[in-house]
């Protein structure tokens, strides 16, 4: 039997976060027809993860594979997750649990956000744009290191006059300053990059001090259902399957 693919969202008290998951999650069912594939959530919105893995034990599954639908590799992904799913593995001994690496920092996904400033209106050739590329933040130094490196991943092969990253918590430069350094540089027209995966209070917060900062930013769409979320996530899951399987015949 296939194991299922158990996809775990951060959850948010904005409905728009869970519809645009949802969606996501609607994308890789259509990207591996026949893969049974569930969503829930850490936090703030249902089903728990409790509540998935529960059924999924419940139906006779013997395995399963937790892709975490998470863009960074910070306390949710190394800490919360493994903490209920060890808790989930003594309810269910029979059921073996892999947890896959999260979306993370892939070129595709990168990919996916330059689609979005695309469809602003804002082309690939426009030299008098720049984009700010609007993260969360972490209270790990290497994480937010990670993220400002991205920026340069987004701007290339594009003729944009610049890219850096903000972010909404936790480290800078905030969405002001990263403003502030592109005009500083001549950019002409600021668009915001929201490097979520659905909107909620924080993109709101980045939104609203992104147009006090430039009263003209546009702002781009969350990564949401971009196709490239759905490679993203069955390759995870493909990874952790292969290596569940190889760790069972090793035993």
């Amino acid at each position: 039997m296939t194991p299922p693919l158990i996809a775990v969202a951060h959850g948010s008290r904005d409905p728009r976060s869970a519809r645009v998951v949802t969606a996501a999650v609607a994308a890789i069912r259509a990207h591996r027809p026949g893969l049974d594939v569930r969503l829930c959530f850490l936090d703030l919105t249902a089903p728990s993860v409790d509540q998935v893995v529960d059924a999924v034990a419940a139906e006779g599954h013997s395995a399963a594979v937790v892709v975490p639908l998470l863009l960074g590799s910070a306390f949710h992904a190394r800490v919360d997750l493994p903490g209920i799913l060890a808790a989930a593995r003594r309810r269910h001994p029979q059921l073996t649990l892999t947890q896959s690496d999260v979306l993370g920092h892939d070129h595709r996904l990168v990919g996916a956000v330059r689609d979005r400033v695309v469809a602003t209106g804002v082309g690939v050739d426009d030299g008098a744009a720049g984009v700010v590329l609007a993260a969360v933040g972490s209270s790990d130094a290497r994480a937010n290191e990670r993220t400002r490196d991205l920026a340069s991943v987004l701007a290339a092969g594009t003729h944009w006059a610049g890219a850096t990253a903000c972010f909404a918590t936790a480290a800078e430069p905030s969405v002001a300053g990263a403003v502030s350094h592109l005009r500083s540089r001549g950019v002409e027209r600021i668009v915001i990059a929201p490097w979520f995966l659905a909107p909620g209070r924080l993109t709101d917060r980045l939104g609203r001090a992104a147009l006090d900062a430039a009263p003209d930013a546009i702002l781009a769409d969350t990564i949401g259902a971009h196709r490239h979320v759905a490679h993203v996530a069955i390759d995870r899951y493909d990874a952790a399957s292969t290596a569940a399987r190889r760790a069972r015949l090793s035993a």
